[in-house]
């Protein structure tokens, strides 16, 4: 078993998860031993079941956050998403146990590990919390820049901005982190730059790879912001499916050709073309 993890002088107040997580643990081995269906499962088998549940969660997390006040059948519903993906995570950890390889608590002691190394704002090197008065608070830049700065020094092979950003995300998504780690967000005038002053459906096309962080500094592993005013977020949904209209009576199809411009992209700007 791995590493220590954060003492829980300032844990977050109600019940402690253990006993339900041990039990969920125990049930899941039990069925991998005696349900014929759950023993013929493997990892290959479970990615199919790992994006749909995915998504199922990523839609009810998306209801929570756009009701004003979420009725108790959707915080049931996000409940029971939650649930569903936890199950996901320990099955995959339960097919390693039974290799003597990890086993989910060895998965939860790295991750608790690795937030306390990247946070050395909040924690000290062996994961007590720091005192209040021990410093000036951090600002937000400062956190972001130490959490890639921390993850570069964790990942000294990766030689791209791009390395790490998973080839099979949906399309769009694709070309929205291949956009950020390229150093195209929101920040330091990256809306100008883009062509997108004025009102979103008359931006131009960008046509080039753009200002490029050798570093990678920003990515999609650490803290985030979503400032981004309703009107824009709506504007900007309007031109997408304008585009994927023209696509589709252009008889193009749009992941396809989103994907193939990315892939240009970011050959372009890491120098292989």
């Amino acid at each position: 078993m791995t590493g220590a993890g954060v003492p829980p002088s300032d844990a977050v107040p109600g019940a402690s998860p253990g006993a339900a997580v041990d039990r969920l643990v125990e049930v899941v081995a039990l069925l991998r031993r005696h349900c014929p269906w759950t023993a013929a499962l493997g990892h290959a088998s479970l990615l199919e079941y790992l994006v749909e549940e995915t998504y199922e969660l990523y839609e009810a997390v998306d209801d929570v956050t756009r009701a004003e006040r979420p009725s108790p059948e959707l915080l049931d519903e996000l409940r029971g998403e939650l649930g569903d993906v936890l199950f996901q995570v320990v099955l995959h950890a339960q097919l390693q146990a039974e290799k003597e390889v990890f086993d989910l608590a060895d998965v939860a002691a790295g991750l608790t590990e690795k937030l306390v190394r990247r946070n050395p704002h909040v924690f000290s090197p062996d994961g007590n919390l720091l005192p209040i008065s021990s410093g000036s608070a951090a600002s937000t830049d400062e956190i972001v820049e130490t959490w890639h700065a921390v993850k570069r020094r964790e990942k000294p092979l990766r030689s791209s901005p791009f390395d790490g950003i998973p080839r099979h995300l949906p399309a769009l998504a694709l070309a929205a982190k291949t956009l950020k780690r390229a150093g195209e967000g929101a920040a330091d005038g990256a809306i100008e730059n883009a062509g997108l002053t004025g009102p979103i459906n008359n931006a131009g096309p960008m046509n080039s790879a753009g200002p490029m962080n050798s570093a990678g500094r920003i990515d999609d592993a650490g803290p985030a912001h979503d400032s981004r005013p309703a009107d824009d977020e709506a504007a900007l949904g309007e031109a997408l499916l304008d585009l994927t209209r023209r696509a589709v009576h252009l008889g193009i199809d749009p992941e396809r050709a989103l994907r193939r411009a990315v892939t240009d992209y970011q050959d372009r700007a890491a120098g292989n073309t």
